[in-house]
């Protein structure tokens, strides 16, 4: 069974950096497609990022891209965002996703995505 965990968020200042990791306990997703999404208050929940299971493939959210990297680590179960050039518009509840079918393609809606992680907040102070 997925179970995704996020870690890494906090406060950084506007400029500043920070990485983001998302581990599968359940130690299923090796094989799959992966994202990043994020949540502002008051907002939807919006696309951030994707990585095919091999990890030679992503896509970005036009606002974040040039500024984060995804990757992955599929021998330890992990993917990774990695967040320079941070903007106070950053700050949000980050989640990573897995999706329960085995999918080859980069997804951007959160409907394409069955689990979720209890997601990890970063907050970026101007």
């Amino acid at each position: 069974q997925v179970q995704l965990v996020e870690s890494g968020g906090g406060l950084v200042q506007a400029g500043g950096s920070l990485r983001l990791s998302c581990a599968d306990s359940g130690r299923t997703f090796r094989s799959n497609t992966m994202g990043w999404f994020r949540q502002a208050p008051g907002k939807e929940r919006e696309f951030v990022a994707a990585i095919t299971w091999h990890g030679h493939t992503t896509l970005y959210a036009d606002s974040v891209k040039g500024r984060f990297t995804i990757s992955r680590d599929n021998a330890k179960i992990t993917i990774y965002l990695q967040m320079n050039s941070l903007k106070p518009e950053d700050t949000a509840v980050y989640y990573c996703a897995a999706p329960k079918s085995l999918e080859v393609r980069l997804m951007t809606e959160k409907y394409e995505y069955d689990y979720w992680g209890q997601g990890t907040q970063v907050t970026v102070s101007s």
